[in-house]
């Protein structure tokens, strides 16, 4: 496993990054935009009439991405949702390096594939050079076993890039391969 080199990071090295730098002609290869982190996270409100939920919600991220998911706690106390401040809300997992290259591949490859109704992706990034893609159901992927499935629930996976400009981090997302919609 020491000399193990995802598919994705030789992607990133032998393909992506030489096109990226002779299409936006920067003078160093260290100018090209990267992708630094990967974060998904799961809200799951419910969560406050039942506990298994959060455990079922860590259990599944952990499948899918291969690390230790964490649970979220509540910041502040909400009366209108009944939410008091230290209770858990949500569960997220932070990738980086080969496992998130690993999930990186398995996102464009074999996960949004599956998306049902599937019409591109959305083309806007926040303004900071990130990307953040809405999953309607945890099912499209495929660590997921949809008969051990207690609830249908989405999650939020944010890519970091180093990039400031939304459109070097664009860039960079449609060369690793992101289905994005044709304008």
């Amino acid at each position: 496993m020491k000399g193990y080199i995802p598919n994705y990071k030789t992607k990133y090295e032998n393909e992506v990054r030489p096109a990226l730098k002779e299409k936006r002609s920067f003078s160093s290869i260290m100018q090209v935009p990267r992708i630094e982190k990967i974060v998904i996270n799961q809200g799951l409100g419910d969560s406050l009439n039942d506990k298994k939920i959060i455990e079922k919600g860590i259990e599944e991220l952990s499948a899918i991405t291969g690390q230790l998911a964490v649970s979220t706690k509540s910041k502040r106390d909400i009366s209108n949702f009944k939410l008091r401040k230290g209770r858990d809300i949500g569960v997220r997992v932070t990738l980086r390096g080969k496992i998130m290259y690993e999930f990186l591949e398995r996102l464009v490859s074999s996960a949004i594939p599956r998306i049902k109704d599937f019409n591109g992706l959305n083309t806007k990034l926040d303004g900071h050079g990130n990307y953040t893609i809405g999953i309607q159901e945890q099912i499209i992927f495929p660590e997921i076993e949809i008969e051990k499935v207690h609830k249908m629930t989405g999650m939020n996976i944010t890519i970091v890039t180093n990039s400031d400009s939304d459109e070097e981090a664009f860039a960079l997302l449609q060369e690793f391969g992101f289905p994005f919609k044709k304008n």
